[in-house]
């Protein structure tokens, strides 16, 4: 009897890797998912969802980019959860775009008088994208404000899912196999002679307190899994986003931003770096530093989402891309990272508790590196040992857990 506890994207594909591993027997075994709100509900549906082979942790980032590919390969990735190879660089910018008067909101129910955008792709507006070294095709960020362009990433290192579509999709593959989604946040973790026993949660949808008997737990609660197992240096920070409909199509690119903001509003000199994702289907995302002005909460849907700080970022990303700044604004949203508080992570692994696993402390790069830790986690249940990776320096015992 096996529980996995969270149902973000490290549960939803070590449900999956679980569950499509040749020794799992439905008729056998037992695989419970335990999700508190819902599938991908924190940082797994509002991430951004950039993967690449230049990622950290470098021990688990090829098999989990590879990992990436396989899955969308077998099962439509492409059109299921937008996976598709990007260019990805680094732009430093000086804000030059003044806000337009037609720009849309479609999150505050507003409707604003309509403009017509003065800006136009001339002839020298392209030849100062290529002096710059910016790719032709990169032809929505504002040419007046290039200062430089780097490459960080092409389309054979760099790629991208919609993470929300992902890890639902996951999720959804894993229960076609046999895996039981139960909704209810873990209270506690009983253990007998130092071995898991069981798991008690309060029922999502009873209120009622419940017990999941389970010889093997796997704990995948993201920045929650502190408050499940005390002992874990796992940490939280908030972050913001938000997602635009460009006014036009605009190309494949992941960009890294530092960008010199104009002056006003009593922000002279700032410099900003938010990161913008473009996506297949008709969306940007963009998203901005953390904080930790706002302890966790106790579950996904109770996070507090500051608009000003959203409204920050599409200032940002509209200072330098008319396509941004006439587009609608289609989302504000917050989430929080896990970190490891004492050293670098995750931490992917046997515990010091006998069948007690961990796969958490992803940071930023949970979507990256889901995949990989999935199917380490589905190696360690199933094979005794992990096969696919050299993962030492991630042993969560190494960090007293």
């Amino acid at each position: 009897m096996l529980t996995i506890l969270g149902g973000g994207i490290i549960g939803s594909t070590t449900a999956y890797f679980l569950s499509h591993h040749p020794n799992f027997n439905k008729e056998r075994d037992s695989i419970t998912l335990l999700e508190a709100t819902k599938i991908a509900g924190g940082a797994s549906g509002k991430a951004g969802g950039l993967l690449a082979l230049w990622a950290y942790p470098n021990c688990i980032v090829p098999l989990s980019y590879k990992l990436h590919q396989e899955l969308a390969e077998k099962h439509g990735g492409a059109e299921r959860w937008g996976y598709r190879a990007v260019h990805c660089g680094q732009v430093d910018m000086y804000g030059v775009l003044a806000k337009s008067k037609g720009a849309k909101d479609e999150t505050n129910g507003k409707s604003k008088e309509d403009s017509v955008s003065l800006q136009k792709r001339t002839q020298k507006a392209i030849g100062l994208l290529r002096a710059a070294g910016v790719p032709k095709d990169l032809d929505w960020v504002a040419a007046d404000g290039m200062k430089a362009y780097e490459e960080m990433g092409t389309p054979l290192t760099t790629a991208q899912v919609h993470p929300y579509h992902f890890t639902t999709s996951m999720a959804q593959l894993a229960e076609e196999k046999g895996v039981k989604i139960v909704y209810g946040s873990a209270t506690n973790i009983e253990q007998e002679n130092g071995a898991v026993k069981s798991v008690s949660y309060k029922s999502k949808e009873s209120g009622e307190e419940q017990k999941l008997d389970a010889d093997t737990i796997i704990l995948t609660a993201g920045p929650w899994t502190r408050t499940v197992w005390k002992p874990s240096p796992i940490s939280a920070l908030r972050a913001h986003s938000v997602t635009i409909r460009p006014s036009r199509p605009v190309s494949a690119y992941a960009l890294f931003t530092s960008i010199d903001m104009p002056r006003g509003n009593g922000k002279r000199g700032e410099t900003v770096t938010p990161e913008i994702y473009a996506r297949p289907n008709q969306e940007v995302y963009a998203c901005g530093e953390g904080d930790h002005l706002v302890p966790l909460p106790t579950s996904t849907d109770l996070v507090q989402c500051d608009e000003s700080r959203c409204q920050e970022i599409v200032e940002q990303v509209s200072a330098i891309s008319e396509e941004l700044r006439d587009g609608e604004v289609t989302a504000r949203q917050a989430c929080y990272l896990p970190n490891v508080s004492r050293g670098s992570g995750p931490l992917i692994g046997k515990t010091s508790v006998k069948g007690l696993l961990m796969g958490a402390g992803h940071t930023c790069w949970g979507i990256q590196n889901g995949p990989a830790t999935g199917k380490l986690l589905s190696e360690f249940v199933w094979d005794g040992d992990v096969k696919s990776a050299q993962i030492g320096s991630l042993d969560p015992r190494k960090f007293g857990v």
